[in-house]
C-alpha cells in the first residue's frame, strides 16, 4: 500500500480533503472479511430490495445493467487509515430506485445484505443521498471481484466498510440493526470526518 504522509507527495490541497487520522493512497487497497465468493456472475444471481417499501424488488443481473447508468466521482475513506481521492463509479443511482418503490411511513435504515452472511447498517436518509450507488464500475472498468463485483453499495458519507462488498440486496426498516462489524464493536455511524471508528 502506497502511503502520503505529511510533507510526502501530498498537495495542499488534497491535504485538505483528508479526514483526521487518514493516509492519502494513489492505489486500492484490497480489505474485507471472508473470502472472493466468485469471479464471474453466477446464472441464478439476483438483486432484491424488501423491507419497507410498498413494491418490493427483484433484479437480475441483466436487468440490473438495463437500468440508467449514473457516474459519481467521490473521495472514500477507509477505517484503516487510508483515503483514496476522486474515485470514479458507476452503477444505479439508490436514492431514486428506493422512493419509486414507496417507502413506508417510519422507514428509517436500510441494512445491506452481502454475500457469505455479510451486512451493513446505514441510516435511511444517508441512503437517499445522491452520491450512494449500486456500483458495477469503477476507474470506466467493470468491478473487479477484489472490490466487491459484481455489485457493490457506494455510501461515499461513511467510513468504507459501509459500502458492501458482493451486494446482494437491501433490506428497508423501521428501526437500526447493527451490521457485521457493528457488532463487533465499530462504530454504528461511522462518520469518517468525526473519526467515529469504534463503539467503545
Amino acid at each position: 500500500m502506497a502511503l502520503f504522509g505529511k510533507g510526502r507527495g501530498v498537495t495542499d490541497e488534497e491535504r485538505e480533503r483528508l479526514p483526521p487520522g487518514q493516509h492519502l493512497v494513489r492505489d486500492f487497497p484490497i480489505l474485507h472479511a471472508g473470502s472472493i465468493p466468485y469471479r464471474e456472475v453466477p446464472e441464478d444471481w439476483d438483486f432484491r430490495i424488501w423491507g419497507a417499501v410498498d413494491t418490493p424488488l427483484r433484479w437480475t443481473y441483466e436487468e440490473l445493467r438495463s437500468q440508467d447508468i449514473t457516474r459519481q466521482v467521490c473521495d472514500i475513506h477507509c477505517v484503516t487509515t487510508w483515503t483514496k481521492l476522486d474515485t470514479v463509479w458507476e452503477g444505479v443511482a439508490v436514492a431514486p430506485l428506493l422512493r419509486s418503490l414507496g417507502l413506508r411511513e417510519g422507514a428509517s435504515h436500510v441494512v445491506a445484505h452481502s454475500e457469505e452472511g455479510y451486512t451493513a447498517n446505514i441510516p435511511l436518509d444517508i441512503a437517499l443521498h445522491d452520491d450512494v450507488l449500486l456500483a458495477y464500475r469503477f476507474g470506466d472498468q467493470e468491478l473487479e471481484p477484489e472490490h466487491g463485483g459484481p455489485l457493490r453499495l457506494l455510501v461515499p458519507a461513511l467510513y468504507f466498510w459501509k459500502s458492501a462488498k458482493w451486494l446482494r440486496g437491501l433490506e428497508v426498516l423501521d428501526h437500526d440493526e447493527p451490521g457485521f462489524w457493528e457488532r463487533l464493536g465499530y462504530s454504528n455511524s461511522a462518520d469518517p470526518w468525526k473519526e467515529e471508528r469504534y463503539g467503545f
